[in-house]
């Protein structure tokens, strides 16, 4: 995976502060999910890094995690003597735009920005709470909301945000009711229509690898994984 990729995922995701912690960059996530909370390695380190990195997780009121990325198996293995506990392994899949389709069935998604509360209340029912909304509101430059529709009901949303040429998809959401009926598949069809009118040549994501459908969904759509990682914490 190319290492402006996880720019990317910085940048159309962002941490409400960051702080430079030893040879970490430690996130302050308020909420936000793991990839807005986690320290990241920055620069060779030692021991003492890691305890100034928890340090500084404890000092913004979180429990001490880290992002784990490829070649740095050094640093898993520190962690994992330390009691760190691996969770959230993560596939990150991309394409280029002109392979993927925006043949949107009609009525069926529609992006606009900012959310509609009814986009609001669907991502609410889907797991997505107030402190992950707001950091769709951190991010600069086009983003979007996507609004997926099925049997005239609102069924599902997703994030959207350009950086650098590539557009990230995040926070995904089909309710119950009316999953295996395509939503997915025309979210992501406006997804890829939104984002080439926003300027963008790929699309990328993030998902775990435990979530069959939705990797399957990807893989069917014509994305291949670029890399995986995963995160290891420590609640104590």
């Amino acid at each position: 995976m190319s290492a402006d990729l996880f720019q990317v995922i910085d940048a159309t995701w962002p941490a409400a502060t960051l702080h430079e912690a030893g040879g970490f960059l430690v996130r302050e996530g308020l909420g936000g999910g793991s990839r807005v909370s986690s320290a990241s390695l920055i620069a060779p380190f030692e021991s003492a890094d890691i305890d100034a990195a928890i340090a500084a997780h404890r000092a913004l009121g979180q429990p001490p995690k880290f992002m784990i990325r490829p070649g740095e198996e050094a640093l898993d293995a520190a962690l994992g003597a330390r009691g760190f506990e691996v969770f959230d392994p993560v596939t990150v899949y991309e394409a280029p735009l002109d392979v993927l389709s925006d043949d949107v069935p009609p009525v069926s998604a529609f992006a606009h920005w900012p959310p509609l509360a009814i986009a609001a209340e669907v991502w609410e029912r889907g797991g997505i709470g107030a402190a992950r909304r707001a950091v769709m509101t951190r991010a600069q430059g086009a983003r979007a909301a996507v609004l997926g529709r099925a049997e005239d009901h609102p069924a599902g949303a997703a994030f959207v945000a350009v950086h650098d040429g590539t557009a990230m998809l995040h926070a995904l959401v089909t309710l119950p009711e009316f999953r295996r009926k395509g939503l997915g598949r025309a979210i992501m069809a406006e997804t890829v229509r939104w984002a080439r009118e926003a300027g963008a040549e790929r699309l990328a994501l993030v998902v775990t690898q435990a979530n069959g459908p939705a990797n399957a969904l990807y893989r069917g759509l014509g994305m291949r994984p670029a890399a995986q990682y995963h995160y290891r914490r420590r609640l104590a």
